[in-house]
This record gives C-alpha cells, sequence and structure tokens, in this order.
C-alpha cells in the first residue's frame, strides 16, 4: 500500500508541474485582455451588450467545478460544502447548478437541487480550451437567450494558492459589469516567476464601433474566465492529491513500522516462553 501512495505522489507531482505551467502560461492572455477590456469599457461611453445586461436578483446559475476523480484529500468535500453555503446564503432566490466534475455531479444529483447541466471527464484528462469554450457558451445562451429569466452566473472553483494551500472561489460571469473590468484590470497579478518591470502606459486606437468589439470580445473574455478557472482546479486538484498522497504513505510508515514492533514483541515472547520450557524441562531432569 505503502508504495502505491508513493507512485500516485509522483504520479501527481509530474501533473501538478504540467498544470502549474500551463496556469502561467494562460495568465498573460487573460491579464491582457482583462486589461484591453478595462480601458475600452473606461472610454466607450454608453453602450449595451446582451452580456452586460443588469437584471434583477432572483434566480442564479452556478457553476460548480469539482474532480472527475478520488484520491485528493478533501478537495471536492470543500468545493461541495462551498456551493451548500452558497445555495444556504441564497435562501430567498432560485439557485440552479451546472455541474463539472463526476464528484460533484454524483453528490448533488442525490440532493433536492435543480441541477441544468451537466459535463464530466472534462479536468480527468488534459485541459482543452474547447472544452471550457463549450461551457461558456452554454452559460453565456442561458443568460442570453430570449425569454431567459436568469439574473446572475457564478463559477465556483479551487483556487491554486501553493501544493498545501487552494481555497473555493466563488466568481460573478455574467452580467459583466464594465466597471469591475476596470479593477480588475489595475489588479491583474503578474505571471508567476516574471520579473517585475516598470509599467509602460500603451494607449489604443478603436476604429469600430464600441459594440462591435465588445461583440466579439466579451464572449471571449467569458470563455478565458472559464478556461483560467478549469486550469486553476486541475492545479488545486493535483496539489491537494499529492499532499494526500503524502499522507497516506507516512501513515502507512507508521503502521510499518507499528507492525515492525508488534511483531518483535511476538517474536520475543516466543523465543522467552521456548526458553523457559527447555530450562525449566532441564531442572526437572537434575530433580
Amino acid at each position: 500500500m505503502q508504495q502505491i501512495t508513493k507512485s500516485y505522489k509522483m504520479v501527481s507531482a509530474a501533473k501538478l508541474r504540467r498544470a502549474q505551467d500551463r496556469l502561467i502560461a494562460a495568465r498573460p492572455y487573460a491579464n491582457t485582455m482583462m486589461r484591453v477590456l478595462g480601458r475600452l469599457a473606461s472610454r466607450a461611453g454608453d453602450y449595451n451588450h446582451p452580456l452586460l445586461e443588469v437584471r434583477g436578483d432572483e434566480r442564479y446559475v452556478l457553476a460548480l467545478v469539482t474532480a472527475d476523480r478520488g484520491l485528493c484529500g478533501a478537495f471536492n468535500t470543500n468545493l461541495i460544502k462551498a456551493a451548500q453555503r452558497f445555495i444556504n446564503e441564497n435562501r430567498g432566490r432560485q439557485v440552479e447548478l451546472v455541474l463539472i466534475g463526476r464528484k460533484g455531479r454524483d453528490f448533488f444529483r442525490r440532493r433536492a437541487v435543480p441541477v441544468v447541466g451537466e459535463y464530466v471527464n472534462v479536468t480527468a484528462r488534459t485541459v482543452d480550451h474547447a472544452d471550457a469554450a463549450e461551457i461558456a457558451r452554454e452559460l453565456m445562451r442561458m443568460y442570453t437567450e430570449e425569454g431567459s429569466t436568469v439574473d446572475k452566473v457564478f463559477v465556483l472553483y479551487s483556487e491554486f494558492k501553493s501544493v498545501l494551500s487552494q481555497r473555493a472561489v466563488v466568481k460573478q460571469l455574467l452580467p459583466i459589469a464594465s466597471d469591475e473590468l476596470a479593477g480588475q484590470a489595475e489588479a491583474a497579478p503578474a505571471s508567476e516567476g516574471a520579473q517585475e518591470k516598470p509599467e509602460v502606459l500603451i494607449d489604443y486606437l478603436y476604429e469600430q464601433p464600441a459594440s462591435d468589439i465588445f461583440g466579439s470580445l466579451l464572449p471571449k473574455y467569458v470563455e478565458t474566465q472559464v478556461f483560467y478557472s478549469l486550469l486553476e482546479s486541475v492545479a488545486s486538484e493535483h496539489g491537494a492529491s499529492m499532499t494526500a498522497m503524502d499522507s497516506a504513505s507516512k501513515n502507512a510508515g507508521e503502521v510499518i513500522e507499528t507492525l515492525k514492533l508488534n511483531m518483535n514483541r511476538v517474536r520475543q515472547a516466543s523465543i522467552t516462553r521456548e526458553i523457559i520450557e527447555v530450562v525449566s524441562g532441564a531442572q526437572a531432569l537434575r530433580g
């Protein structure tokens, strides 16, 4: 068992490294898109787009990202608890779930919670942008289709901090607030491992109307946010799995040491008993 857990730890470490590389590689694209959209929003004036339309506060759609596999400690449990907490905090509203990942689907399909979408085996393999785009398009369709009563769309995923630290994050996807875009553009985190450089102010000339630009960029923005959430969740899953397998290996080592100690005690007791029997027999013969 210890050999198996050590093997799983090594596999998780290799997958984590690849997931971190993909996560770091995706950050410049996501940050640049937020920065461009933020500057465009600050100067576009009055514009209307379905993805920017602010509605009521009665019907929510929550996209929950969990793992398709186990052996990752409390990773899935923490995400499911965060989803339940979100539902409890919004009891006065209608909350519907889009479940990404087998663990979340298996849990909520046995509960009285409306599920409007399911996606499995998305995070079990290498996360593909096409899968994220498909999920994002479905979320946007729910929000923008004629007669839709969806007021807000959220995504709940695990944010990767380190191998030992992951936290559940709820982010609002729709509607996209222009002032939030500007705030994200200013607060966009630098890529991990990149050296700090003096900020260079870059201005853009927009030849097309704001409606045309937003019509093309906003769907891409939502797709990028979903894709980035999946990358974060996958990295968190492998980090949690690596930590869980390391803990399991240590526990197995402690069990092995305990069993060795018990075995030595039993063997020592057996040897002592046999010696006593021999000595007692020898003394009886002498008597």
